[in-house]
């Protein structure tokens, strides 16, 4: 058994709105075609990929690593199109599939591949209609219709090859999709269990929907941070990036600047990814002075590898002396430039240890922060 599978993308998708057609609008992080031919890609039982798309669409279709055919005026005729590609690639097997089913899962594809090899010539995914169904007139109901027996089909819908493309040949009109086809032509079609996570995009709203399932589970990463630098002679320091003017400085291998640090080692925390001592060690010559932008560059840099935005971070500085409130709305934008993030997720204030401890006595900085990291 050689399977492919064929992508319907050739349409314009009014329904979902102005802009480009729906399969090349951005979803959870990637195009929606991207989403379909990556679950079709990752298949192990899928051997070959085709995607009709139109005519005008090459600038989207470049780079994609498929072979890529032209569609025709209505689905029918995208759907032969795809078909007469595979005519030579000794295919026995064939599953075809709305691009714009962007949420398909590895085990509806499954399901659709075990029907067939198991001796059915068609097979297709559904859903049986649970709602109640009613006729209408003029926005009034005017009767009901029982809801027994019926689904509400999905794809890939799978047929034997020959088959199928006989069948598409041999049909005449038009064709709600290729099961009609199938039936048509006298093919039996099994239905296998669908999805609800496989919905169509049709609508604007149907994006949102289907981001949220893409996107699965939130995964939210809280991360702490602390350090402590102790004052020398000086007639400044350095917080979150800013020179604020004091009759000492604060000691350090670096800049010493203990706000930094701590958001820093926040950022490291969410992401389990050690402190800045780990990335930057004092022993290196190379960080003598430094400016810890470099640090916290590197931190939300790393976050973003590794596929995660930062929602927030809040930083408390304490301290009896220098008064930090005067000085925190430039602290804040130093702070939101570095990082590349709004001002209003950023949060810098100030406490004081009411005179207790080596900060009461005037003998340091220490700073506490929290960074709130979400998987992108």
């Amino acid at each position: 058994m050689k399977t492919a599978a064929v992508i319907v993308a050739a349409g314009r998708g009014t329904r979902a709105g102005a802009g480009l057609p729906k399969q090349w609008r951005p979803l959870a992080g990637r195009r929606v075609a991207d989403w379909t031919l990556a679950a079709f890609q990752a298949h192990p039982q899928i051997d070959h990929i085709v995607l009709v798309a139109h005519p005008d669409d090459a600038i989207h279709t470049d780079t994609l690593n498929v072979p890529v055919v032209h569609g025709g005026a209505t689905r029918d005729a995208s759907v032969r199109a795809g078909l007469e590609a595979l005519r030579n690639q000794n295919v026995t097997h064939v599953l075809i599939h709305d691009v714009a089913r962007a949420g398909i899962s590895a085990n509806t594809i499954s399901a659709v591949i075990d029907a067939l090899q198991t001796g059915a010539t068609g097979a297709a995914p559904a859903l049986p209609v649970t709602d109640a169904l009613w006729h209408g007139v003029e926005g009034t109901v005017s009767g009901t219709q029982s809801r027994k027996n019926l689904f509400r089909a999905q794809t890939p819908q799978g047929f034997d090859f020959a088959a199928i493309l006989a069948a598409h040949h041999a049909f005449t009109g038009t064709a709600a999709d290729d099961v009609e086809v199938a039936r048509t032509g006298g093919l039996d079609v099994t239905i296998v269990p669908g999805d609800e996570g496989n919905l169509k995009i049709t609508t604007p709203d149907d994006f949102a929907r289907l981001e949220t399932h893409l996107r699965g589970k939130m995964d939210i990463r809280l991360g702490n941070g602390f350090d402590v630098h102790a004052f020398e002679e000086g007639d400044h320091v350095t917080l979150c990036g800013v020179a604020i003017p004091h009759t000492k400085g604060l000691k350090g291998h670096s800049d010493a600047d203990v706000g930094m640090h701590a958001v820093t080692d926040a950022i490291y925390g969410a992401l389990a990814q050690g402190d800045i001592g780990r990335h930057f060690p004092p022993s290196e010559a190379e960080w003598k002075d430094a400016d810890s932008a470099i640090f916290l560059r590197h931190a939300v840099e790393l976050a973003s590898s590794m596929g995660y935005a930062i929602s927030n971070v809040d930083c408390t500085l304490i301290c009896e002396r220098p008064k930090i409130g005067p000085h925190a709305p430039a602290l804040t934008a130093r702070m939101a430039e570095i990082m590349t993030l709004a001002p209003d997720r950023i949060s810098i204030k100030a406490t004081t240890s009411e005179r207790l401890g080596f900060t009461g006595r005037e003998e340091g900085i220490a700073a506490l922060a929290t960074a709130t990291l979400v998987k992108t």
